[in-house]
């Protein structure tokens, strides 16, 4: 375990999971403030082949200064893992932050999702399907009994749709985007079937926590009619969900300075504390 500051938070790193080839990484942004505070899952991006826990530095900052502990959690990556091990990885972190609820003095009853671009697709699937058998493949040791559910999620320019994303990687000669998707689902059926956006048009039973996306409308690495869809398919399932719509702001803009960077950060910050505010009156 290592720890550092910046400001007043705490940056607190350790090893959340360790196998046979290395050990995982998760950092953990601690709030400089009296809790028990609402805790938030961290999933980056990075089209499932690369990224790490420090992507979304900039947004976990603002959000520990905010008042809430978030758990930045490193994913395995294709091409050596493949479909469903960021799901998996997403499963087990979330058991692991109830299991350690305790030493991080938060509120075990009110843990969130946040993701941004493909690990919005692992997020998802692991808040909507939280008690798959296939997610909960890695034991937990001494937390077997502890759940995989998520009190809300949180998608950040997410790829919720990812055969309709690879079509669009097609369409657009955007190469990279279509050998890494390739890379992790291996061929085009596991896109359409482990797909959040397909699977509830197909009518697949899932749990539906509150959801919020934040997207740019000039986006080009995902198709706004996926999110559209999306949005429009959650409500009919019977899911609530916020689509915040950020004008000509591109792909990951909130992790780079700026105004509407700023407005999205504290409108996720915003969500999160209703959140927590609402599952406290539930608990009670």
């Amino acid at each position: 375990m290592t720890e550092t500051k910046a400001g007043n938070i705490r940056i607190v790193t350790v090893s959340y999971r360790q196998d046979e080839e290395k050990s995982w990484p998760m950092r953990i942004y601690i709030p400089d403030k009296q809790g028990p505070f609402p805790a938030l899952l961290d999933v980056h991006g990075g089209a499932w082949n690369s990224g790490g826990c420090g992507d979304n530095e900039k947004i976990d900052l603002a959000l520990a200064e905010g008042g809430i502990t978030v758990f930045a959690i490193e994913c395995r990556k294709a091409p050596v893992h493949t479909y469903p091990a960021q799901v998996i990885d997403v499963n087990y972190a979330t058991r692991w932050i109830k299991a350690h609820a305790n030493d991080y003095n938060i509120l075990s009853d009110n843990i969130g999702g946040l993701a941004t671009s493909s690990g919005g697709h692992a997020l998802f699937l692991s808040g909507m399907r939280p008690d798959d058998e296939r997610y909960r493949a890695i034991d937990l040791a001494g937390g077997n009994s502890l759940d995989a559910k998520l009190s809300y999620l949180i998608g950040a320019w997410p790829v919720l749709d990812p055969y309709g994303r690879y079509l669009f990687a097609q369409e657009n000669n955007l190469d990279f985007l279509v050998k890494a998707t390739e890379s992790y689902f291996l061929d085009e059926e596991t896109m359409k079937k482990e797909n959040p956006l397909l699977a509830i048009e197909r009518g697949e039973q899932f749990s539906l926590p509150p959801v919020l996306i934040i997207q740019g409308t000039a986006d080009l690495n995902i198709p706004l009619s996926s999110v559209s869809r999306f949005v429009e398919v959650y409500r009919s399932a019977g899911g609530l969900v916020d689509l915040e719509l950020f004008e000509n702001e591109p792909h990951g803009f909130a992790c780079k300075p700026g105004t509407e960077s700023d407005r999205a950060i504290e409108r996720i910050k915003t969500f999160v504390i209703a959140q927590a505010a609402e599952n406290s009156s539930n608990v009670r």
